[in-house]
């Protein structure tokens, strides 16, 4: 049996996106045994084994479909005629995505940037903290699950993997004109959320500034600021809360940004009765 366990740690410290395909339940003949995996990546990488054959090339396409839509989904595989297959059985496999959750790069370890560490810990948010000051980035109160990167805001941000999806970017340094730069770069790279810390009236200067530097209007368009939601509180702790909330509910909901689909009744991931795999005819 191959040590998928050894490749499971491997491509989750790659930090790039793979589903994991488990046979949960086999009934009559099949080509499969329970527990039999497969791990698949976007672009069609895998490895492990269902069994091979037109049930794996299933297999492989609705994992990589989960894996798109960042869903869990159990399917049931009936190994008749129409999977090219005469075993007569049912496989049930179960899909997960790893390594497909949010990701939040936040430039800046000062108050607020610390206490959104500490109010994102135990959330679906995976913190980069990007900091070059040792004294800040490696505060005593910022969480251990917290990714600290104590280096210049462009070292980590052009070696960074940056995803229309996953990606989440809030800008918070203690310098104004490092802010810019970092939202200018921004600008330039597929991001679900780039939020920048500060009044109307700091993001009016810095829209200016950004303009004349080529920024569209679509461009800007995406620039959350002030950020987060209007709940009145003025310390870092109740910023951060704030911040929290408004990542949180994009994440979850797709409130509040644009082109987001907000239809919050959506099918959740299954975990009750395997769908059924429909097969078309010509297969």
């Amino acid at each position: 049996m191959w040590d998928w366990v050894r490749q499971l740690a491997e491509w989750s410290r790659d930090d790039v996106p793979f589903a994991v395909a488990t046979v949960t339940v086999c009934q009559g003949s099949t080509p499969a045994e329970p527990g039999a995996k497969l791990l698949v990546r976007a672009d069609g990488t895998f490895h492990g084994t269902v069994g091979g054959g037109h049930l794996e090339q299933l297999v492989l396409a609705d994992a990589r479909a989960c894996l798109e839509r960042g869903e869990a989904r159990a399917y049931r595989y009936p190994l008749g005629s129409k999977l090219g297959q005469c075993c007569g059985g049912v496989v049930d496999v179960f899909m997960e995505p790893v390594n497909h959750g949010p990701r939040l790069y936040l430039f800046g370890a000062g108050h607020v940037g610390q206490a959104l560490c500490r109010t994102l810990d135990g959330t679906p948010f995976q913190v980069h903290l990007v900091d070059e000051r040792p004294e800040w980035v490696h505060g005593e109160r910022i969480p251990a699950s917290v990714i600290r990167h104590e280096e210049p805001w462009d070292v980590f941000a052009s070696r960074a993997v940056w995803d229309a999806r996953r990606t989440y970017l809030a800008v918070m340094t203690h310098r104004h004109d490092l802010d810019q730069d970092i939202i200018a770069f921004a600008l330039e790279k597929p991001a679900r959320y780039v939020g920048l810390i500060g009044s109307n009236t700091k993001w009016a200067r810095f829209r200016q500034r950004l303009e004349a530097r080529g920024a569209t209007a679509a461009q800007l368009a995406r620039v959350r600021c002030p950020m987060g939601l209007e709940l009145g509180g003025k310390s870092p702790q109740e910023v951060a809360v704030s911040i929290a909330a408004g990542l949180l509910q994009l994440h979850h909901l797709g409130a509040d940004a644009p082109g987001e689909d907000t239809d919050t009744t959506a099918e959740a991931p299954s975990s009750e009765t395997p769908r059924l795999r429909g097969v078309p005819s010509g297969e």
